[in-house]
């Protein structure tokens, strides 16, 4: 008999929660239905295999993301909004660092679901890119994977511990920023 209250948001919720705290790689089936009390089999009442929950936390992660993005740039543009998005980034990765890994993990994986809100996102910073320095088609595309490849980068090595000379971090992050929107104003200058 299935535990009362255990669902399918219910598992995906213990997911999260199992991964923000001690990663995406630490999310395993036995794991998942210990934090809820059931044995392993029982979760396959509401969930199809560990790879669904992990695409499902893409999804989520995505979702998450976007609001959140979505909601820094709203009205800015520009650097302004550059830094609004990078900084949107920065904080949700700390707040859910599990969730931020799901978001990076191979797009080949990836349901239908989970494209569509990467698409919507994508489509999110091509915006700020296009509305602050005219970054269009595949110049666009090569801006969006040199920015995610900083972020990403700074991101995941400041989650990791890897900065360890006594610097302030947030100005090195704004450092990042500051770099990246100065070399997208000088294509920019330089297509003129």
């Amino acid at each position: 008999m299935a535990r009362a209250g255990l669902n399918t948001e219910a598992v995906l919720k213990a997911a999260i929660k199992i991964v923000d705290s001690e990663g995406l790689p630490s999310l395993t089936i036995a794991k998942l239905a210990s934090s809820l009390g059931v044995k392993a089999p029982s979760l396959y009442n509401h969930i199809q295999s560990l790879d669904m929950v992990k695409d499902e936390l893409t999804r989520q992660g995505f979702l998450l993301l976007f609001d959140r993005s979505r909601d820094a740039v709203a009205g800015v543009a520009g650097r302004e909004a550059l830094e609004a998005l990078g900084h949107a980034q920065r904080q949700f990765a700390k707040d859910h660092p599990g969730l931020w890994a799901a978001t990076q993990t191979p797009v080949a994986g990836w349901s239908e679901a989970s494209h569509k809100v990467a698409d919507a996102y994508l489509a999110l910073v091509l915006a700020v890119l296009r509305g602050g320095y005219g970054a269009t088609g595949d110049k666009a595309i090569h801006a969006a994977r040199v920015m995610r490849a900083s972020l990403r980068g700074f991101i995941d090595l400041e989650l990791g511990g890897g900065y360890g000379y006594p610097l302030d971090v947030d100005e090195s992050f704004r450092l990042l920023l500051k770099m990246f929107d100065d070399g997208l104003r000088s294509q920019e200058k330089n297509k003129r």
